[in-house]
């Protein structure tokens, strides 16, 4: 069985050495690993960074550069169309969240209880203050109440970075959307198509907007639209 690890960059310099040594060192057993890292021009010398990981021709990974500045969202669907594992795996390229937690997002699929695995910040007693600031707990809590609302399913974090698929999944989603709105435009086509999904807790250590957080309270505004939007389409 082969893992897909998608990983979007955009300006992430001073974190895509540590990120990539943290995805390295996990060991998952007979599964193999695949990573898939996807450049949307950035700026500020990541770039670079991976056009030498790609000379250098890391057996394990694969590096893409976009021609131009597309989105989270485009990144993503461009990971897709290059993976070729069993199971896809989301991976931010900050240090928010630790690649130790891979076994256990993916146990769920390997044992065949769920299509898709969800890693929560909010589950088991640590999740407090676990978001940079209070607009963005604040900010998660309605977009998982207007996920209820709208689908029938409670999702205790909708936004997580942390999103695994059996292949098959998601690729079969006809994803669309360019920036940050491919988090609801996921859920949202998952939850219509009732797909067996689960989630799991997961560790998580925020960044500020000093360290390089990129979204803000209007992109929780667009995922909004987005639900009701795909809610009511098609």
């Amino acid at each position: 069985m082969k893992l897909s690890i998608i990983m979007p960059v955009y300006n992430e310099a001073r974190y895509i050495d540590k990120i990539l040594a943290k995805i390295f060192s996990v060991e998952l057993g007979n599964v193999e690993k695949e990573i898939i890292v996807v450049d949307d021009f950035s700026t500020d010398g990541s770039r670079e960074k991976l056009a030498e990981l790609a000379k250098a021709k890391h057996e394990d990974v694969r590096v893409v550069l976009h021609d131009r500045n597309k989105g989270k969202g485009s990144a993503l669907r461009t990971g897709l169309a290059y993976s070729t594992g069993d199971i896809v795996l989301f991976q931010d390229a900050d240090l928010e969240y630790d690649p130790q937690d891979y076994e256990k997002l993916i146990q769920p699929i390997i044992e065949n209880r769920a299509d898709v695995v969800y890693g929560s910040r909010f589950l088991g007693s640590t999740w407090r203050n676990k978001l940079a600031l209070p607009t963005h707990f604040l900010g998660n809590k309605i977009l998982s109440l207007l996920t209820t609302l709208f689908y029938r399913k409670w999702i205790s974090d909708m936004e997580t970075g942390y999103k695994v698929f059996r292949s098959s999944v998601i690729k079969g989603l006809s994803l669309t959307a360019r920036r940050f709105e491919i988090e609801p435009e996921i859920t949202a086509k998952l939850l219509k198509k009732n797909v067996r999904l689960c989630e799991v807790p997961v560790s998580y250590s925020a960044r500020k907007f000093s360290e390089g957080k990129k979204i803000t309270w209007k992109d929780g505004v667009k995922a909004a639209w987005w639900l009701v939007k795909c809610r009511f389409k098609g």
